[in-house]
């Protein structure tokens, strides 16, 4: 198994993350945007929500539903940088750097995956 395989199937242990499922709405809107616009949503999303160093709101930031990419953020541990930190090693108080973003947003894209039929 690799490195995200592992850590998703350690973040899916615990029983608040466990809970998250794509539900009809956003398992629709991946089916009917397809992934690749999803993946642009995320890296969208990561890049004004989560990558700065101090995000607005930070801990507040992601809605738990509307979108099956916030959907994918409280699952896999990327909803805020108190989560990254924890769960995927990436400290808080800097920016993200580019291979940070692709990291988070390759974890939020692989667990929709696993969610989409």
């Amino acid at each position: 198994m690799d490195e995200v395989a592992t850590r998703l199937e350690r973040i899916a242990q615990q029983p608040f993350r466990a809970k998250f499922r794509l539900s009809g709405r956003e398992r629709a809107l991946v089916e009917l945007r397809g992934m690749t616009t999803v993946r642009g949503h995320a890296e969208d999303l990561i890049a004004s929500r989560l990558a700065p160093a101090e995000p607005r709101n930070d801990g507040r930031q992601t809605p738990y539903r509307g979108h099956p990419v916030f959907v994918a953020q409280h699952a896999t541990a990327t909803c805020c940088r108190t989560c990254l930190a924890r769960w995927h090693d990436i400290p808080a108080g800097r920016a993200l750097d580019a291979a940070e973003r692709s990291y988070v947003v390759d974890v939020i894209c692989r667990w929709i995956t696993q969610q989409s039929p």
